[in-house]
């Protein structure tokens, strides 16, 4: 029988757009519209400016596109900048445990159709889905333990379809996975830190599949093991603990891919159940800050580790509030929801939320591992005397409880009017319809210039 990798190999060179599901074409779609909303929206934010002046700096041969600002640099520079701006706002889609794959995946594939001179509309929709399937089915049975899923899994998404679209063949496409695997890296450390690097993180996943594709192509090699090796992926990060049918089951038939979640809110998706059960709360009952006196949470323990700490506003406030179920909470209850601009830093500082801050209790419980991940109990005392308690199994956008093809445009339209530096109507008007009809399209980098300012 043939290894994990060369089933992946073989899956990665043989997939075609007509045996995709229409699910998973839908899924695939919507992962393409969310980071171009998200990319739109985040272009402006701390570091985004820094880095593409620092990517100039370093000059080279434009390959590739700056999405919003239209310079043209080397490939892998600019599936750098895009991941960043991509993941600055943390409202990009995700997979359980802690994957996220689009932010990473979309520019690399993007850059990779520009290399290759262009790729059709079912070609980039085919490179994403299997891509991402690859990665998702990886990142299953991985136990991280601290280190970011999507530093050390995601890149396999990135390379496979950066690898798929550039047309390399079988002995080339498994290097490059191979050389993918040695790039691997990145810690929870920033997340809990509040450290801009979270978004780096991001990006050199999507600048080390291209690297990884280009530099195979070239015909330099990895280690033919670097799933199944004594050393190899599943030693490092499933501690030799892993099912091959749960790796390579089914492909082509199962999807794993079809459970990507979609934000509801913009925050770590562990602060989402939290989110939720308190803007449900304060509607029920009427609940406000004034006569709020207590809210006790308890979540699971990955969660608590995450997001459960203290609030503390670092160097990054923004990143310190997405972080955070403390402020996530208090902010739903001072401003009953939950949007983009309630994570600025004004907004952040203002004295009205640390007040409410103080009187959020939150800690682990591991019998909660039993619903789910993002199993969440609420109990809000009031001064009056009151108790109410909110249960949430699963959060709002996982595959168990998927947003609506509405809630998805409301996100994407949510992008659109928070960006500070908006496109121009008819250039929405037009991505959304390339998206929407992307098995048609001819060219994917018809898509480019309708991503410029």
């Amino acid at each position: 029988m043939p290894g994990i990798e060369e089933e992946f190999v073989h899956y990665i060179l043989n997939a075609k757009y007509q045996n995709l599901p229409s699910e998973v074409v839908g899924t695939t779609k919507h992962m393409l519209l969310t980071i171009i909303g998200t990319t739109i929206a985040g272009s402006t934010l701390e570091g985004c400016q820094a880095l593409r002046d620092q990517i100039k700096e370093w000059g080279g041969k434009g390959g590739a596109t700056i999405l919003l600002y239209g310079d043209k640099v080397p490939a892998h520079h600019a599936a750098l900048v895009n991941s960043y701006m991509a993941r600055a706002l943390d409202y990009d889609d995700g997979i359980r445990p802690g994957m996220h794959v689009g932010a990473s995946a979309v520019p690399a594939a993007l850059a990779a159709s520009e290399l290759a001179q262009g790729c059709s509309g079912k070609e980039f929709l085919t490179a994403l889905a299997v891509g991402a399937e690859v990665a998702d089915r990886i990142n299953l049975v991985s136990d991280y333990d601290g280190f970011d899923p999507t530093g050390i899994c995601s890149i396999f998404a990135a390379t496979a379809a950066s690898g798929k679209i550039l047309s390399l063949d079988h002995e080339k496409l498994w290097n490059a996975l191979a050389i993918s695997f040695n790039k691997s890296g990145g810690s929870f450390q920033s997340n809990i830190e509040g450290a801009l690097s979270v978004r780096l993180i991001q990006g050199f996943v999507a600048q080390g599949g291209i690297l990884s594709a280009q530099l195979a192509e070239k015909g330099f090699t990895g280690p033919k093991n670097f799933l199944e090796g004594i050393y190899g992926y599943f030693h490092l990060y499933a501690k030799d603990k892993y099912d091959p049918q749960v790796v390579v089951g089914e492909l082509g038939k199962r999807y794993e891919f079809s459970k990507t979640m979609f934000k509801k809110y913009p925050s770590c998706g562990n602060t989402i159940s939290s989110t939720e059960a308190m803007l449900d709360l304060a509607r029920e009952h009427d609940l406000t800050p004034e006569n709020v006196s207590q809210i006790n949470i308890k979540v699971t323990p990955y969660a608590y580790k995450l997001v459960g700490g203290p609030f503390r506003i670092g160097h990054n406030p923004r990143v310190n509030a997405q972080f955070s179920i403390q402020y996530c909470v208090a902010n739903a209850l001072l401003r009953r929801s939950s949007k983009l601009e309630h994570f600025e830093e004004p907004l952040i500082r203002d004295p009205n939320i640390m007040d409410i801050v103080q009187k959020v209790y939150v800690e682990a419980d591991p019998i909660l591992d039993e619903r789910d991940e993002t199993a969440v109990e609420m109990e809000v005392l009031t001064k009056s005397g009151d108790k109410y308690r909110k249960r949430i199994d699963i959060a709002a956008g996982f595959a168990e409880r998927p947003l609506t093809r509405e809630e998805i445009m409301e996100h994407f339209w949510n992008c659109m009017s928070y960006a500070k530096k908006p496109l121009p109507r008819e250039k929405i008007d037009k991505l959304i319809s390339l998206i929407d009809q992307l098995e048609g399209v001819e060219d994917i980098r018809s898509l480019i210039p309708l991503a410029l300012w």
